[in-house]
């Protein structure tokens, strides 16, 4: 294998396997190393706005999606206070129009499983699980890194690194050890329940964000209908080792009962056999890029709050700039991760600022409450779409 056309991504999520197939098809070749055996599923549902699902297109996954992911009619935006939609923010069809792209809902495993067999199936594309990054050494004509198999450890030299290894990243540890996320105060509660359990109103093609006192509740169907992805968002302290744990049905009931919340957003809560929460840890605004001929993409970036549905697109958009930037300098690392980090940072640190912003305006209550189910209200549908026109219409540069 060239070193000089020899990539090396550290990690196998999304955004590691994006970047995997993005690369491969301008003309390098990739070796992936995960240091999972075998890759499951991580998390449940998620939603990928045009400006994710565009470059998926563009990569030929739509094919394989396309018995999995639902289009979404709207979103509706329900207030705790009255139990009513206060908002419909039209999807579907107007934001196909709208951007040129579909907006999506898919199960993690299902995007996973289409990235995966595209990458399995790829010539130039080498996924080695079980592989565990361990160290990077940085040369004049690129860079060398350590692996681990096992008891054994390999080297593998190439023209550059990228580590896509998610919010606790190796490759970040070794390139920029003072950059930690921290903690946000934020806990988010997920599960799925089975759509026939719930009034027939709850299975239509709608995503239903939910907004009370301290706390907000998303949900929508998934699994073409069949089940129902239910993210609860509560506000807390998370003084334990590791970052999720099996979650206790009455201590989630207790954070959204009467007569805080209306019954309709209770029988939701109560209808989930199985939580588990997760504590939100996020990345500085702008992120951490590049050093040298070692780069740095999605979580291991700039983990962000969900608050704006775009962790996953942050991670697909990095993928398709890295690679066109590697394309356009060849072989110049160095540069082109410089000229990646200055294409992202600015964006990144926006949604990032968007998504904190959110999860802000989602909880307010009282007289505040009632003003921002106002405002919300007088804006209608099309102005609150047109609000994301900066995120949704994005293309590569």
């Amino acid at each position: 294998m060239a070193v000089s056309r020899t990539i090396v991504v550290a990690g196998a999520g999304i955004g590691g396997l994006t970047a995997a197939l993005t690369l491969a098809a301008r003309g390098f070749r990739i070796v992936v190393l995960e240091r999972a055996a075998r890759l499951e599923e991580a998390g449940a549902g998620l939603q990928l706005s045009p400006n994710a699902s565009r470059i998926l297109i563009e990569l030929g996954l739509e094919p394989l999606l396309a018995p999995h992911v639902i289009a979404p009619d709207s979103i509706s935006i329900m207030t705790a206070r009255t139990g009513k939609e206060i908002g419909r923010v039209p999807l579907g069809e107007a934001a196909a129009l709208r951007y040129g792209a579909p907006y999506w809902i898919v199960r993690r495993a299902d995007l996973q499983s289409a990235l995966l067999a595209r990458v399995t199936g790829h010539p130039d594309i080498d996924l080695r699980l079980g592989a565990q990054f361990e160290d990077v050494a940085v040369y004049p004509k690129g860079v060398t890194v350590v692996q681990r198999r096992v008891s054994e450890r390999q080297q593998e030299t190439a023209l550059a690194l990228i580590g896509a290894d998610g919010v606790w990243s190796s490759v970040r540890h070794q390139i920029f050890p003072e950059a930690q996320p921290q903690f946000t105060g934020s806990i988010a509660w997920r599960g799925t329940v089975d759509a026939s359990q719930l009034p027939r109103g709850f299975m239509t093609q709608r995503v239903q964000l939910w907004m009370g006192t301290n706390a907000h509740l998303v949900a929508y169907p998934m699994s073409g209908g069949k089940r129902i992805n239910m993210v609860a968002i509560v506000s807390g302290k998370w003084n334990r080792p590791g970052w999720s744990e099996p979650g206790d049905v009455v201590e989630i009931g207790n954070h959204f009962a009467d007569p805080h919340w209306p019954i309709a957003a209770r029988m939701m809560i109560g209808a989930v056999d199985s939580w588990r929460k997760w504590a939100l840890f996020a990345m500085r605004d702008g992120g951490v890029w590049n050093k040298g001929p070692i780069a740095l993409l999605g979580d291991a970036s700039h983990a962000m709050l969900p608050f704006a549905a775009q962790g996953a697109g942050m991670a697909i958009e990095d993928a398709a700039v890295i690679a066109k930037c590697l394309d356009a300098s060849r072989t110049h690392p160095t540069a082109a991760f410089a000229q990646y980090a200055g294409l992202r940072a600015a964006r990144v640190a926006r949604v990032q600022r968007t998504a904190r912003k959110n999860g802000q305006t989602y909880h307010l209550g009282g007289p505040v409450g009632f003003a921002r189910d106002q405002v919300i209200r007088v804006l209608g549908g099309s102005r609150l779409l047109s609000r994301q026109d900066w995120i949704y219409d994005w293309k590569v540069p």
